[in-house]
């Protein structure tokens, strides 16, 4: 409802309308350049993840290179990047979370 029963100015609508789309590219791009990280095995395999989910970056201590088991690796390797993608999917909640509240509620595409 508009206060006063006027109508709406559709020109400030547009104007606030490309500032929410600006800030929510400018909340991807950031997204894009932030490096969170993950780990598993009491950090024996740590994987580096970009806020938007692009693995960068992973890490093996040789001490978890065991030949002759090489499923306890593939399995610490799986568990750091889930939990570097957990913590760049918090981080985009913090970023883009709110924008997409002043959309009205979720964004299609996004993961809430």
């Amino acid at each position: 409802m508009i206060p006063g029963g006027g109508q709406p100015n559709m020109q400030q609508l547009l104007q606030q309308a490309q500032k929410m789309q600006q800030d929510l590219a400018n909340a991807q791009e950031e997204l894009a350049r932030t490096e969170v990280d993950g780990q598993a095995g009491g950090g024996l395999v740590r994987a580096t993840v970009t806020g938007s989910g692009e693995l960068r970056a992973l890490k093996i201590d040789p001490k978890a290179v065991d030949p002759d088991d090489t499923d306890t690796l593939a399995d610490l390797i799986v568990a750091a990047v889930q939990a570097a993608n957990e913590n760049a999917q918090t981080l985009q909640q913090q970023k883009l979370g709110p924008l997409a509240q002043g959309l009205g509620g979720g964004i299609p595409g996004l993961p809430f």
